[in-house]
């Protein structure tokens, strides 16, 4: 590791910023050294131009992307090097919004009766019923589980704050079946590596083929679960604040205040997995 990145690598550490940030902008940065084979340090305004083009017009990257990189180089030039006016102009484009993919009750259905094993269609489950993204279900230690007020634990999720969601009757009751046959004792859900959770690479492939077993014909990923979650809560009543704290969103235009829903709302609502018709095998609560 160069000094560069490893003072990179501090310097966004004192700022608190999130793990897949760090890593998001490190790796954008290391790719535009790459693409020049010269160290950062002896680039400029120029150099950052040039890249940037070559990334829209050559590479035809998604803006996410763009913006990621954009991001990164301002850290590295404003805040490490402390150099500015390398990105002066260069701002980050706003994204295409577009409508997430959402299932209906019966496709998701479908989706979890496709899933083979017990331990994939406990960590799918799990985050449509308590509206998680992937990495906070792979994250889920076993002591996130509250079974006494029905809540499930987020540690630390974006925005780097904790939280906590309905734990579905449900799925407590798959969970626990599941405990017994698994006996996990740190990560709910533990990866091939000792002391290590599942990789959220390996949920991505397991939910992308259970959708392709289930016939569904949809791009469907752990975060189309999640769009589902909410959209079949708003379907049935829920509140959209309520729906909002739940899912762990924070609103730029208003503040907390407006938002803010007691922990008595988070644990009476119920979680829409208890809508869904029985799947093959499943014991009931």
């Amino acid at each position: 590791m160069t000094p560069l990145r490893q003072r990179m690598i501090e310097d966004l550490k004192l700022r608190n910023l999130a793990p897949r940030t760090i890593q998001s902008y490190v790796s954008r940065v290391a790719a535009f050294a790459r693409h020049f084979g010269r160290s950062p340090e002896d680039l400029g305004r120029d150099e950052v131009r040039s890249y940037l083009l070559h990334l829209v017009q050559e590479r035809h990257v998604c803006w996410s992307t763009y913006n990621q990189t954009v991001a990164g180089l301002r850290f590295l030039y404003e805040v490490t090097l402390g150099r500015e006016g390398v990105l002066v102009r260069i701002s980050c484009p706003k994204q295409p919004k577009k409508l997430p993919v959402v299932l209906s009750l019966e496709e998701v259905a479908r989706l979890f009766a496709a899933v083979v094993g017990l331990k994939h269609r406990a960590i799918l489950m799990t985050a449509y019923a308590a509206g998680l993204r992937i990495s906070e279900v792979v994250g889920l230690r076993v002591d996130d589980i509250d079974s006494q007020r029905m809540v499930l634990r987020v540690r630390q999720a974006k925005g780097r704050r904790d939280r906590y969601v309905m734990l579905s009757p449900r799925l407590l009751a798959l969970l626990r079946e599941y405990w017994k046959a698994a006996r996990p004792t740190e990560w709910l859900f533990p990866g091939d590596i000792p002391g290590r959770p599942l990789t959220a690479s390996t949920v991505y492939r397991v939910c992308v083929q259970a959708a392709r077993d289930a016939g569904l014909g949809k791009h469907v990923t752990v975060h189309t679960l999640r769009h589902s979650f909410a959209t079949h809560l708003l379907e049935s009543g829920t509140d959209i604040r309520t729906i909002q704290v739940l899912l762990g969103h924070r609103n730029l235009k208003t503040t907390a205040v407006y938002t803010h829903v007691s922990p008595v709302a988070v644990e009476a609502t119920r979680s829409p997995l208890d809508r869904l018709g029985p799947l093959p095998g499943e014991l009931h609560p």
